[in-house]
């Protein structure tokens, strides 16, 4: 269906809206009712959405969606036959839409373009620091009665250099901690920030940065340009013994090649709070079930590996204000009122 043929949104009448809350968690849940103001009627489901669950929704002119769930082509088009009319993200990454086909169907998308920068940025240095003095080895040799120190050295922050990729909103405070401690920073961005810039930080090109740093850290959206940004030929370049961390997007490192250069020591560390395959395993206990992603088995089996199940925005402030941001989306949805372009990622209503 063309644009000019498409039928009027049915979202700008004013009007208490259904919204189907896919992915929804009992944490989050205190949130969201406290966010909704308006009284819309909130209708949470457990289940991720897939092509499976999508009749849930059926009857729901909105639907809410987590980074875990399913918004491919064949979801989206359930969704529309029931009624749906638009996609309220609670995430600011979107790479598990089709946003051609959201746009195919008439659907608004809406996001949340930034939550806490210090929750994310903070967890990228408890990672960094966990891995570098081997807190969680200490940790669990000590519940073990066993208090000798061999295998536990670690090194100075102070003085070492650390690249950053991505200087968003996000990496701009990793970069600010970073020189707290001491270390020298580079970045690189194609977008320099100069608050960044005033700070100290060095861009520099990908190449230097990679021969260049002692630890490296992500913090770039997952696009078509970064997918698999880190792969063989970038491990390849990197100083030995790199400590890599990364808490964007799953889909920037290609984990086989991680896994190659952890076999080969030229990467030292790896802090993990995303993996590309996880949506099949994240936010879900799956202790009682047999792992079968092999290759997520096996990255589990280094000592100098250590994962996070894509925890980092896990803050009080941030889930309060991802909840505020998605029940203002839905608002605005509801009376036709403007919104930031930032929180826009198709839209049919504010074009």
């Amino acid at each position: 269906m063309g644009q000019s043929d498409a039928k009027p949104s049915t979202l700008t009448t004013v009007h208490l809206m259904k919204i189907a809350v896919f992915s929804s968690q009992p944490y989050e849940r205190p949130f969201l009712d406290e966010a909704n103001t308006a009284a819309h009627e909130l209708c949470h489901f457990a289940v991720s959405l897939t092509p499976q669950t999508a009749p849930l929704a059926s009857g729901c002119e909105v639907v809410s969606i987590f980074v875990s769930d399913d918004a491919s082509a064949p979801t989206l088009e359930i969704l529309a036959r029931g009624g749906t009319r638009a996609l309220v993200l609670r995430s600011a990454g979107f790479n598990h839409v089709d946003l051609e086909a959201a746009d195919r169907l008439g659907f608004d998308v809406l996001r949340v373009p930034a939550y806490s920068p210090h929750a994310i940025a903070e967890h990228t240095i408890g990672l960094m620091l966990t891995l570098n003095r081997k807190l969680h080895r200490a940790y669990n040799r000590v519940r073990e009665q066993n208090f000798s120190l061999g295998g536990l050295m670690g090194f100075d922050m102070h003085g070492k250099v650390a690249g950053v990729i991505g200087t968003g909103e996000i990496g701009q405070v990793v970069c600010r901690l970073l020189t707290g401690f001491g270390c020298q920073v580079l970045a690189s961005d194609p977008n320099e920030n100069p608050a960044c810039v005033e700070m100290g930080v060095r861009y520099v090109d990908l190449d230097e940065l990679y021969a260049s740093s002692h630890i490296i850290t992500l913090h770039c959206p997952l696009t078509p340009a970064t997918h698999h940004l880190i792969d063989a030929a970038a491990i390849e370049r990197m100083r030995p013994g790199v400590m890599l961390v990364n808490t964007s997007r799953g889909g920037v490192v290609d984990t086989r090649a991680l896994i190659a250069g952890l076999k080969s020591s030229k990467v030292g560390a790896v802090g993990l709070d995303v993996y590309e395959e996880e949506g099949d395993l994240f936010f879900r206990d799956l202790s009682e079930q047999i792992l079968d992603d092999d290759i997520f088995a096996r990255l589990l089996t280094f000592p100098n590996v250590l994962i996070t199940a894509h925890q980092g925005f896990f803050t009080h402030e941030a889930v309060s204000a991802i909840a505020q941001t998605t029940l203002a989306n839905i608002d605005a949805l509801e009376s036709g009122g403007e919104l930031p372009e930032r929180h826009r990622v198709t839209s049919r209503l504010f074009a």
